[in-house]
């Protein structure tokens, strides 16, 4: 009886959760007009996460240890840095152009091939850009918000430049195009930078979980992402308030309120509803209280603004990428610096 009891409870806790979450959908922002479509394409990424991706890349980290795994991401990361490099010299950063060329050149000598990283230790460390950077920084105006199958978060602007970026800067596209073998094992390299990349992730995993909208959460951490690169980690302030505001372009989303303060004022209204529930079942007999149970305080949602952005950053999609374009399926957001240029 005791677990009939338990599940009866966890029963009624998920469904709260669903009918609150229901309830979490905001309005389209002026940066984010196609919500509707975007979130049906979020909620099939996480069906494709928890029935591909996660399990994959949990089988990987059973059978390798934590040295060979950052042997792997070493080599892949310091196999995109022409990406970086090129975009770089593009946005006319000699400073950032001469450290990842620096960084390139120490790691895939001395580093073997980049599967250590020396050029870390003599202060080279990865200042990761990519088109859609450069593309920013030319004046190209962001477009709307869009999420891609299987990708992730991206946007008008991000996405072509992603593509441009892998075709012609990737090596391992190269490889793709020009060698090709029995049962398209060609593709064995990329398959395993994929499952490396998701299995950086699953650490991260708890921050998208417990939020109270995890597709604002994702989008939010992605676009605060692209800027911090844009600006080198030096965003100016008015461009913050403008995007807490409703929108990139700085107008709100109607009703003056953000996304975030919408998703903080419900969940002060759902924790004002569980602390009357606590309240009614204490004060019944415990045959009723354990019938009609309060949400347990471990999958109790939290608001999408309790992450900090140092935690969204990680959280979120490289929206830097040079490599992919930052999903929590595919893509990390690698460690950056702010040298500018």
């Amino acid at each position: 009886m005791p677990s009939f009891s338990r599940a009866l409870r966890l029963l009624a806790a998920t469904a709260l959760l669903v009918a609150v979450a229901g309830c979490a959908i905001q309005p389209a922002r002026d940066d984010d007009p196609w919500q509707a479509t975007n979130r049906k394409i979020f909620n099939f990424n996480q069906k494709f996460d928890n029935a591909v991706a996660k399990p994959v890349a949990r089988g990987y980290v059973k059978v390798t240890s934590a040295e060979v795994r950052l042997m792997v991401s070493n080599f892949f990361d310091n196999l995109q840095m022409p990406i970086s490099i090129v975009n770089d010299v593009l946005q006319v950063r000699p400073v950032g152009a001469a450290q990842n060329t620096g960084r390139f050149l120490v790691n895939s000598t001395i580093g073997l091939a980049g599967l250590f990283d020396p050029a870390g230790k003599l202060g080279l460390h990865q200042d990761t850009t990519d088109f859609g950077v450069t593309l920013a920084r030319w004046g190209v105006p962001q477009g709307p918000y869009l999420v891609i199958p299987f990708l992730g978060p991206s946007s008008m602007r991000d996405f072509p430049a992603y593509l441009l970026d892998t075709y012609f800067l990737n090596p391992m596209s190269y490889w793709v195009r020009d060698y090709h073998f029995r049962y398209y094992t060609e593709y064995l390299p990329y398959t395993l930078y994929l499952v490396q990349l998701r299995a950086s992730l699953l650490n991260t995993d708890q921050f998208l979980s417990s939020a109270y909208d995890p597709y604002v959460m994702l989008r939010d951490a992605y676009l605060q992402r692209r800027n911090y690169l844009i600006y080198h980690g030096n965003p100016p302030i008015g461009l913050q308030e403008n995007f807490n505001s409703g929108g990139a372009g700085g107008s709100d989303n109607g009703g003056g309120e953000s996304d975030m303060e919408a998703l903080l004022a419900r969940q002060r209204a759902y924790d004002r509803a569980h602390a009357t529930q606590v309240t009614k079942s204490a004060s019944t007999p415990a045959a009723a209280a354990s019938a009609q149970p309060a949400v347990p305080a471990s999958i109790a949602p939290t608001p999408a603004g309790s992450v900090a952005p140092a935690h969204a950053a990680s959280v979120a999609p490289a929206a830097s990428s040079a490599r992919a374009q930052g999903s929590l399926i595919l893509t990390p957001a690698p460690a950056t610096s702010a040298s500018g240029g």
